[in-house]
């Protein structure tokens, strides 16, 4: 697929989050280096699998602000906030390129809660489950705040 112009966004992202440890609240920053097959530099939730970095749209966030929690961008331990992109519409397989360098493979859309969270205690019920999309590095670099997200590619549809 060549025309740029049915793909999804393009989008920008509006936090990058870290945190060192997992199951916690990622602390927003403006910016972090993404490493080949690894993730952010410094993230626990780095490392070699499939679910190297997360993102989650600001949109997603606010459904959660309209029933009344307080909660913001990387409370939900997503890496990359996004606003303007619907990652929901982009299929496993999709590459996405993110500011001048990084470009991360759409790895899984959604995911298994073990355990539930503080936010689902909070609000009876969580985003990231649903709404939460992961990916794997296929090519590195700084991503910063107002980076833009562009599809360069499709995955296939089920």
């Amino acid at each position: 697929m060549s025309d740029n112009a049915s793909f999804p966004g393009p989008g920008t992202v509006t936090s990058v989050n870290l945190s060192a440890k997992k199951t916690v609240r990622k602390t927003r920053g403006a910016q972090g280096v993404l490493r080949v097959d690894h993730g952010f530099e410094g993230d626990a939730h780095a490392g070699d699998w499939h679910r190297q970095v997360s993102l989650l749209a600001q949109e997603s966030i606010d459904k959660m602000v309209a029933k009344g929690l307080d909660v913001a961008a990387g409370d939900f331990a997503e890496n990359i906030t996004t606003t303007g992109i619907d990652l929901l519409a982009l299929p496993v397989g999709s590459a996405v390129k993110i500011g001048d360098d990084a470009l991360v493979e759409i790895s899984q859309i959604g995911k298994v809660c073990h355990t539930k969270c503080a936010i689902y205690y909070q609000a009876g019920d969580c985003v990231m489950p649903k709404e939460g999309v992961f990916a794997v590095v296929r090519h590195g670099g700084t991503v910063r705040t107002g980076d833009s997200l562009v599809v360069q590619h499709l995955g296939e549809t089920a």
